[in-house]
């Protein structure tokens, strides 16, 4: 019997990551959703609908109509600033949607359905990074604030939920709709365009391979409470610009190192955040690249688009 896996976000970087890793494996079946017209590069091998997650009866009949044993809610307001000057599309997308799911998750009585959701580093204050799973929340930002507010709506309910936190996600996939922090950096490098890069932010970056890995690990062993999905390495924002350059061997001379407080970002970000792997490699079995690594698989599909 195949296990039916419904997945939000599917035109995502994630989203298209777990749907490409799925669509070959015989014991799944996959249904792929997402707000517009279908952006996976395959056409077959899974069922595509559009689903706006921030209607609630559309939420409905797609959890009625295929009674999916995991949900991977993958889609979500990420963009942080964003998120502050628009409170209202956040709380939509990244509270009540998943209130939504919650809800009619539970209204089902003839099946078990798992939820697995994304959260973010985000949630922690960056005093005392890099951070296990049991550490104590407090976000700084709204976007943050939303993303706590979503976690706590899963604990304290009665559905089978797992949260995956991640962090500083990167890779390409198919008609991207935004880019990435090693897109970004790579770009401007090879361009030689003057950058400013902050020093005294310290994060995780997560090949997106990994994540999508990390969410079907937790669908296959049907996990249930919270864990840390990202990179294994963790490193100033500056830091990992230079990496980048160093792995294609670009020049440097255009970064220049600035202090956060100096960008008059519209969100505040946590200062050292980075994650704890502990629990996810014993429990999921979660083995993540180095980010060299992960930039080596970066590249070897940046050539095979071109």
């Amino acid at each position: 019997m195949k296990k039916k896996i419904l997945i939000t976000g599917s035109n995502g970087l994630l989203g298209q990551k777990i749907v490409l890793n799925l669509i070959n494996n015989n014991a799944y079946e996959i249904i792929a959703t997402s707000l517009g017209e279908n952006r996976l590069p395959l056409e077959t091998g899974y069922t595509y609908e559009m689903l706006d997650i921030t209607h609630q009866d559309e939420i409905a009949a797609a959890v009625a109509k295929h009674l999916p044993d995991a949900i991977i809610h993958t889609a979500a307001m990420t963009n942080v600033d964003a998120c502050e000057s628009q409170k209202e599309a956040c709380w939509a997308q990244n509270v009540m949607s998943v209130e939504y799911f919650v809800k009619h998750i539970s209204g089902i009585t003839n099946k078990k359905i798992q939820f697995i959701h994304l959260s973010t580093d985000f949630i922690f204050d960056g005093e005392n990074g890099p951070y296990k799973e049991s550490d104590k929340p407090n976000p700084l930002s709204y976007y943050a604030l939303s993303k706590n507010e979503s976690e706590k709506i899963l604990i304290e309910s009665s559905i089978h939920w797992c949260i995956l936190r991640t962090c500083l996600v990167y890779g390409i996939v198919h008609r991207m709709s935004r880019s990435n922090i090693v897109l970004w950096a790579k770009d401007a490098l090879t361009k030689g365009n003057p950058i400013n890069v902050v020093d005294d932010q310290f994060r995780s970056p997560t090949l997106a391979e990994d994540l999508a890995q990390g969410c079907i690990l937790a669908a296959q062993k049907s996990a249930h409470g919270i864990y840390h999905i990202s990179g294994k390495d963790t490193m100033s924002i500056l830091d990992l610009v230079y990496k980048v350059a160093a792995f294609w061997n670009l020049d440097t001379a255009c970064v220049k190192p600035i202090k956060s407080n100096t960008l008059n970002q519209a969100a505040k970000r946590p200062p050292r955040t980075g994650f704890i792997l502990d629990k996810a490699n014993r429990e999921l079995n979660y083995q993540p690249h180095s980010f060299e690594e992960g930039l080596g698989i970066l590249d070897q599909q940046l050539k095979s688009s071109q």
